[in-house]
């Protein structure tokens, strides 16, 4: 090998020895981050198709737990029945996702809101308290899921949705 040829391979190893090793890390998503803050109901989605919809929402910020070196992750956030009485398995409803969710210059992410497509109905009059009530309403938790790089999907923490109703 030539001495040029030895200089340039050295050189090139050299950049990929230097390399920010956050692309070959492997972090524990599920030691690096929580769920904090979390806040639920049912938001007013207003009038569709001349009904009055309600669909769940979901307010939570995302905390770095002791200065974990992640910037930001990727989200998908399950919205699933729980499951009834005697039964093992969630039935999924909907789920949102979310590309990149920042740290930014803090410890935390700004609050984050999820809401789903699907949701509820009523015809007028029926108000958007009463459909909370009706006998067919189930209730929906939300199974928040992490991903940092290209590791798997982490279930990092979940939220009941609760049976109020949010105004904007």
């Amino acid at each position: 090998m030539s001495g040029r040829r030895f200089l340039g391979a050295s050189l090139l190893l050299a950049a990929l020895a230097a390399a920010p090793a956050a692309c070959n890390r492997s972090v524990d998503i599920k030691e690096a981050i929580e769920v904090v803050d979390a806040s639920s109901g049912w938001y007013d989605a207003g009038i569709v198709e001349g009904k009055n919809k309600i669909v769940p929402s979901v307010t939570f910020r995302l905390k770095r737990k002791g200065g974990a070196d992640v910037a930001g992750v990727a989200l998908n956030v399950v919205f699933r029945h729980p499951a009834p009485a005697g039964a093992n398995l969630e039935e999924d409803w909907d789920e949102v996702f979310i590309q990149r969710a920042d740290f930014r210059d803090a410890d935390q992410t700004e609050p984050l809101t999820v809401r789903t497509e699907k949701g509820y109905t009523g015809d007028p009059p029926q108000s958007r308290l009463d459909i909370l009530k009706h006998s067919q309403f189930r209730d929906v938790r939300a199974r928040i899921y992490a991903k940092y790089s290209s590791a798997q999907w982490v279930e990092i923490g979940s939220v009941d949705v609760q049976r109020q109703l949010l105004v904007r």
